[in-house]
């Protein structure tokens, strides 16, 4: 029986020849090679806070949930009791499933340090137990119209002004709230409230250094000492519950059972201000889980999220244009390849290069097939509207990422280089003194900041891994309370 290659014996006395090092058959590339540039990558994208980077984002988040907290009181539309839900991540990232092509072009680094996707309920449905039936009649799959009639006289009264009308045959007026209206009212709001701030300035206040409205999205971008933040805030429609469209999503197998509760998963959904692209862009809402992602995320191990990062980061600069492929569909691939694969094969730690070049392999796939079906509503195909020249100009894009994937790496490597070096000089022109909170004025009120530092550090360290961020009372921002995970501190 003939030796393996690899191990073929040479001359008596000799040693076996070590195994030949794994190749991606495609490009010829080696494996532990992409591996290590995956590694390089996240190091220079995943970058550690002290405890004054810690602090400058913590008073970025309080300077914007206290300026919600005005916006409510500016004409009391926005509920009192309200509950955000803030996603590390930019809109461009793809943290949420809206349309790209109608945002401005902002580069980290360049415009900013650190993003943000904050989705400010204006409307809650809090109070069904089963499952959420929506008015989809008019609608593309995945998107749906929203009457007021599913509210009280007084939400009505509020909000006619941010709806359109409809007149029926029988006399009767229905009222359907606008994402565009809505949009614009609370980009107005925002303005008018930030203009008050601002002719009274605190110590320590964030500097507004931009504030634009991006279709449906209000961008602000904040400079805290040494830091700008980006905050891309969208107005929603809050559910607890799930939609019934997604109900048989439920009945099948998936890669979260038996590590997070289906409570946990179903707990709500979101409508945000999106339409399809034949829909009526005044009337209509796409349908979003962001706070299902946020649980499934948790289940996602460290290598696979390490290739959809550095994935994401290739293909945000080479199919930029046409806007038609945006990080959401990576991500909604990523997850239909986590419920397609067994976990112990996407556990492994020295996978990376596989998974990368998998999501590659797939995103083309999708492409070809002009299919990515949603993961929660797998009917509908998020491709389906692309013309088949777009979708063959990025499938051959692709292929040249998959023919050098090494290259594409480096490329990413040195623009998020590139960008930190940016960031990096920002801070040594900025300033280095401890920035206080913007209630403070000075003198001792600085200390509960530093003790704030200190916590925010503790927390890190002694929670590795987990997700940590600060929930702040918008009638009440001198009151952080600590989030781990789901717990309260």
């Amino acid at each position: 029986m003939a030796a393996p290659l690899a191990s073929k014996a040479g001359t008596a006395g000799t040693t076996s020849k070590p195994p030949f090092p794994e190749l991606d058959f495609r490009s010829g590339a080696r494996v532990e090679e992409l591996n290590k540039l995956i590694q390089e990558f996240t190091k220079h994208d995943q970058r550690e806070y002290d405890d004054q980077r810690a602090l400058e984002i913590h008073t970025a988040k309080d300077f914007i949930f206290s300026m919600l907290g005005m916006v409510q009181k500016l004409d009391q539309k926005l509920p009192v009791a309200n509950e955000y839900l803030l996603l590390s991540g930019g809109v461009r990232e793809g943290v949420v499933d809206i349309d790209l092509d109608e945002l401005n072009v902002y580069a980290r680094g360049t415009d900013y340090d650190m993003d943000f996707t904050l989705l400010v309920p204006a409307l809650k449905l809090h109070d069904r137990n089963q499952p959420v039936t929506l008015d989809m009649r008019h609608s593309a799959l995945c998107h749906s119209w929203l009457s007021l009639r599913l509210f009280d006289e007084g939400t009505i009264s509020k909000w006619k002004d941010c709806c359109t009308i409809v007149d029926h045959i029988n006399g009767a007026t229905n009222y359907f709230f606008s994402p565009t209206k809505v949009a614009d009212w609370f980009y107005d709001s925002i303005s008018i409230v930030l203009s008050e701030i601002q002719k009274k300035p605190q110590r320590g206040m964030p500097k507004v250094e931009k504030v634009e409205k991006n279709g449906t999205i209000i961008s602000i971008i904040l400079g805290v000492g040494s830091s700008r933040m980006l905050y891309d805030i969208v107005p929603v429609v809050s559910f607890k519950g799930w939609p019934a469209v997604a109900q048989s999503w439920l009945m099948e197998n998936h890669f979260w059972d038996g590590k997070i509760t289906e409570e946990e998963v179903i707990s709500g959904f979101y409508l945000v201000p999106a339409c399809s692209y034949k829909g009526k862009k005044d009337n209509e809402w796409r349908l979003s889980f962001a706070r299902s992602e946020v649980q499934l995320k948790k289940c996602i191990s460290s290598s696979l999220m390490q290739a959809y990062q550095a994935c994401k980061a290739i293909i945000i600069k080479l199919l930029s244009r046409p806007k038609a492929i945006s990080p959401y569909h990576l991500r909604s691939m990523m997850l239909w390849a986590c419920d397609r694969l067994p976990a112990s094969y996407l556990a492994q730690e020295d996978y990376a290069a596989h998974f990368l070049l998998g999501l590659i392999d797939d995103l083309q796939h999708c492409l070809v097939n002009k299919m990515c079906p949603n993961y929660f509503i797998p009917q509908c195909n998020m491709l389906e509207h692309l013309s088949e020249e777009t979708v063959m100009l990025h499938a051959r894009k692709l292929s040249s990422v998959r023919s050098d994937p090494a290259e594409h790496l480096r490329t990413a490597i040195e623009h998020v280089k590139a960008a930190n070096r940016l960031t990096l000089e920002l801070q040594r022109r900025g300033s280095t003194t401890s920035i206080p909170s913007p209630q403070s004025d000075g003198g001792d009120a600085n200390q509960p900041d530093d003790r704030l530092a200190k916590k925010l550090q503790q927390l890190v360290t002694e929670n590795p891994g987990k997700s940590i961020s600060v929930f702040i009372n918008p009638d009440d921002v001198t009151r952080p309370h600590f989030r781990i995970d789901d717990k309260f501190f």
